[in-house]
């Protein structure tokens, strides 16, 4: 398209804090009135190389309580970064409100164009309006929360030694993954009262049906009477809410040997870990919609002449290198690259919409659009504005349903996307879907599954303890496709649950199939363990 306007907002690589002001107004112009982006408030800090490593190496928080692993991570990334082994992000950007965007100072003027587009609306307005940040995290309580964690961290160093400190923040870290509420937490339960109203139900069912016939069955034939030590089993289950899948909440709640600021450091972690649960489910479609927006608003700031033809050079450079996806024959392959597939189904959105390429702006195949028709039959999007279907697809999907919902016949072609059966007992990997009509569904699915946690995530839950016995902690392990936990992982995990629990604790591997035990792993009396069943 032709310029409207000769004269860009900047010739020169350098920048200037006047000229991202400029360029700021406008990129903000057209994400709200072309894109209709809703952002929360937007506070962009310029940060040096040391900075950033600084940043990202403390879980890109913008203030964060001090543990070793923070600084481990950061001797290694400078190191690399000095050698020139790797780079640097050329942003950070925090779920908070005000949005935090740390851009590089030694990012050339296209680059901070670039960034702020992706970060500090196209982030931003993710963060603001995907239904799982909305459910999980409070964006503007964030920081404030954060310098408490830091504050009262640092208190209880001063006052208990920082080695008792970071006994209690090592098994806290090691649990972080399984310290989380996938689900709405219940409600509290009042047991006594549930199981008497439960009792009362069951009699008066008994009376209603009632039927002589049952006296002339034999034994065997009826139902089977609970002992006193099933009860008691049951009843403590149902006293602690058991079976329970949050491990640090649990022993936040229920240890015996925990002092009230160590249930404190298990909370704060705890709450650190629920606050990055969303992006954890998101991270294909948080990226894509940031990158999907950058892309349009740079070029839109191109077709209004605000982007000189050197600028848009850079950009394409840049924005290529970040969504680039090697083939899977390639040394450089390592998965599927988060950007790339995010970007490209949002590009194919917003072709289906409008029954257009985007890339080449001629219109699709008749055949395509055909497919199309039947393929998303029942969805309404055909036809329909893609910025509404896009702006609805980011605030009510996570990436295996956006997956399962929006990938086409089209892109899985375009992608080449195949599946492989990969099973346990076999040495060889078998291609079972490819690209063609019998092959689509199936592709869509085992794609999607790659993006959901439960599948990822090992399912740990813990079953049961005998408070008024050894204390023993039980949890259990619903393994699926015969994967098991590595045993040296496994031993030093259980080792931090007894660190926090204060007893020995036992993990059994249970086959989700049949229920037969894969393996048994338990802490002893001596505190070493024993394995069993690998």
């Amino acid at each position: 398209m032709p310029n409207t306007q000769t004269t860009p907002l900047f010739t020169e690589a350098e920048w200037d804090f006047e000229t991202l002001e400029k360029v700021f107004k406008e990129i903000q112009c057209i994400a709200e009135e072309d894109l209709g982006l809703d952002v929360y408030p937007i506070d962009i800090e310029i940060i040096s190389a040391e900075q950033m490593l600084d940043a990202y190496c403390s879980i890109g928080m913008p203030q964060m309580y001090r543990h070793w692993s923070f600084g481990k991570r950061f001797a290694r990334e400078e190191e690399l970064y000095r050698r020139g082994f790797q780079g640097l992000a050329y942003e950070i950007v925090i779920n908070s409100s005000p949005c935090i965007a740390y851009c590089m100072e030694g990012n050339t003027m296209t680059m901070q164009t670039l960034v702020m587009a992706h970060a500090a609306f196209g982030h931003n307005h993710f963060f603001k309006n995907n239904c799982l940040f909305k459910q999980w995290t409070d964006a503007e309580g964030i920081l404030e929360y954060l310098r408490f964690a830091k504050d009262y961290i640092a208190q209880c160093e001063e006052k208990y030694g920082i080695e008792k400190v970071e006994e209690i923040l090592d098994a806290a870290h090691a649990l972080m993954d399984q310290g989380v509420f996938r689900y709405q937490r219940r409600h509290k339960i009042n047991w006594k009262k549930e199981l008497e109203e439960k009792e009362a139900r069951r009699k008066e069912y008994a009376a209603e049906t009632y039927n002589p016939l049952w006296g002339t069955l034999p034994r065997s034939a009826l139902p089977k009477e609970l002992s006193d030590e099933e009860r008691k089993i049951i009843d403590r289950k149902r006293e602690l809410q058991l079976p329970e899948e949050n491990i640090l909440y649990f022993l936040e709640k229920n240890s015996p040997v925990l002092k009230e600021w160590q249930r404190e450091i298990l909370r704060i972690i705890r709450n650190l870990a629920q606050y990055f649960y969303p992006q954890k489910q998101t991270k294909m479609m948080n990226e894509g919609c940031a990158t999907f927006v950058h892309h349009h608003i740079m070029y839109a700031l191109y077709e209004k002449g605000l982007l000189g033809e050197g600028s848009m050079i850079e950009f394409v450079g840049s924005h290529t290198n970040v969504t680039f996806q090697p083939g899977f024959d390639d040394p450089r392959y390592s998965g599927i690259n988060p950007y790339h597939l995010g970007f490209e189904m949002m590009q194919d959105i917003k072709r289906i919409c409008t029954g257009t390429d985007p890339t080449t702006g001629k219109p699709c195949p008749s055949d395509v659009l055909e497919e199309d028709a039947r393929w998303f039959k029942g969805q309404d999007i055909i036809g329909k504005d893609w910025r509404d279907v896009l702006k609805d697809a980011w605030a009510n999907y996570r990436d295996e349903s956006f997956v399962l919902q929006f990938l086409s016949p089209y892109l899985i072609r375009k992608l080449n996307l195949f599946a492989l059966a990969d099973v346990h007992d076999t040495q060889h990997y078998e291609v079972v879907e490819v690209s063609d009509d019998e092959g689509y569904q199936r592709i869509r699915q085992l794609l999607a599954q790659m993006y959901d946690l439960s599948f990822n995530e090992p399912d740990i839950q813990i079953v049961d303890v005998d408070l008024l016995g050894d204390r023993r902690l039980r949890l259990q392990h619903t393994v699926h496709d015969h994967i098991v936990l590595k045993k040296e992982d496994a031993s030093m995990t259980l080792e931090h649950i007894k660190r926090l629990w204060g007893y020995d604790v036992t993990l059994v591997g249970v086959n989700q199939e049949d229920g037969t035990q894969e393996y048994n792993v338990s802490t002893n009396n001596t505190g070493s363990e024993e394995y069993n069943g690998y």
